[in-house]
């Protein structure tokens, strides 16, 4: 029996060619959008509010896309089983590789951390807490990472989001870049980052050499980028 049980179509808008419905998938409904646009092929995608979005050529009737949806219902319910464990996940306020449920309350002059909790005044507070604790744990940890170095040379952090590297080592400028999104991750897969920032101040590549640096300060380097990779 296909994945596709029911359709269930229930079309809310239809406005500059942008369709709002509904289909039930297994036991999901998912809400999904059809926007019509000057393009060849059609395309799959789901947005932060888990809603799927289907970007189809113009002369595909609603059908056409219909008996798409459930000729691929399989890769679809992965993509919303996926996008709906990515909205938990970001739902959430990650710090050093724990979880924590934040409460506001503007009754707190201070914020404080118990056990899985978080409670602060708002979220600007919130957001000055996780900016002072990426100066302070990149600082502390690029201070410790340094020992495992001989004649480094003296060079500045910088802390900004990424949206694709975790770390830049500028060796001309001695600036070395961290990713304000590293501070979720576990204190050992930031010092790896920094590790392997550090190293390209003796190799500004990723040679053979390069890599022997990083392993003589992390010889588990391998099993730590494995684990930033999976997110």
């Amino acid at each position: 029996m296909s994945l596709f049980i029911k359709k269930c179509y229930d079309k809310i808008l239809k406005e500059n060619e942008v369709e709002i419905m509904k289909f039930k998938l297994n036991d999901y409904i998912i809400n999904y959008e059809i926007i019509r646009k000057d393009n060849k092929n059609l395309y799959f995608r789901f947005d932060e509010n888990c809603q799927l979005i289907i970007t189809a050529p113009r002369f595909i009737t609603d059908n056409e896309v219909k008996n798409l949806i459930t000729k691929n219902s399989g890769a679809i319910l992965k993509m919303y089983e996926d996008a709906l464990q990515k909205s938990i996940r970001d739902s959430l306020f990650w710090y050093l590789g724990k979880s924590y449920e934040v409460t506001f309350d503007n009754r707190v002059t201070e914020l404080k951390i118990i056990d899985n909790n978080i409670t602060c005044h708002d979220e600007e507070a919130l957001n000055k807490f996780y900016q002072s604790e990426c100066e302070r744990v990149f600082n502390a940890e690029i201070a410790i990472c340094k020992n495992c170095f001989n004649n480094l040379p003296n060079f500045r952090l910088r802390i900004r989001k990424m949206r694709t590297r975790w770390g830049v080592c500028n060796t001309k400028d001695k600036i070395i870049t961290l990713n304000s999104e590293l501070l979720k991750k576990d204190i050992s897969l930031i010092d790896y980052v920094i590790i392997h920032e550090i190293a390209h101040f003796y190799e500004p590549n990723h040679s053979k050499n390069f890599w022997k640096i990083v392993e003589m300060a992390i010889p588990d380097y391998k099993e730590r980028r494995k684990k930033l990779r999976k997110g």
